[in-house]
């Protein structure tokens, strides 16, 4: 499964129409989870994500200061956790003010996708791109560039 916990609501629909579509294109390869929690202070905000991650998936938080990837690099990431037996990669993106020492220190891995800074609603539309993107690299299948 992948599972994406993610703080703030999406509030405009050209957004949620994007991450639909790429949910529902996900869905063909791999069962998908978005948690949304409310915005808050970035300590409560922490607290919140970290009662959502689980030590026993693989925990992913996308960070500014993280591990830059490029695409392939993203889909190699995601084949070979899945062929190591975790059953869940989890990607947390934080709120605007991003999250606490507590929450990186769950994780098993900070990427960055970039140097610039995105919308959250935004960011979570290129996460599930890219989340797609991926699984049709692994499955050698043609797809725009």
């Amino acid at each position: 499964m992948i599972k994406i916990i993610c703080v703030g609501k999406i509030k405009e629909n050209y957004l949620t129409e994007l991450i639909n579509d790429y949910k529902n294109r996900i869905n063909k390869y791999h069962k998908i989870e978005i948690i949304e929690l409310k915005d808050n202070d970035i300590e409560t905000e922490s607290n919140e994500i970290i009662k959502h991650i689980n030590s026993k998936d693989y925990n992913i938080y996308l960070d500014i200061k993280g591990e830059k990837i490029n695409s392939i690099e993203l889909s190699n990431m995601i084949n070979n956790i899945f062929s190591s037996g975790k059953g869940t990669i989890t990607f947390i993106i934080g709120g605007s003010n991003g999250v606490n020492n507590s929450v990186k220190e769950k994780c098993d891995k900070l990427i960055s996708f970039s140097n610039l800074t995105f919308p959250h609603g935004l960011f979570r539309g290129i996460l599930l791109e890219q989340i797609y993107r991926s699984f049709k690299i692994i499955n050698n299948e043609s797809y725009h560039k």
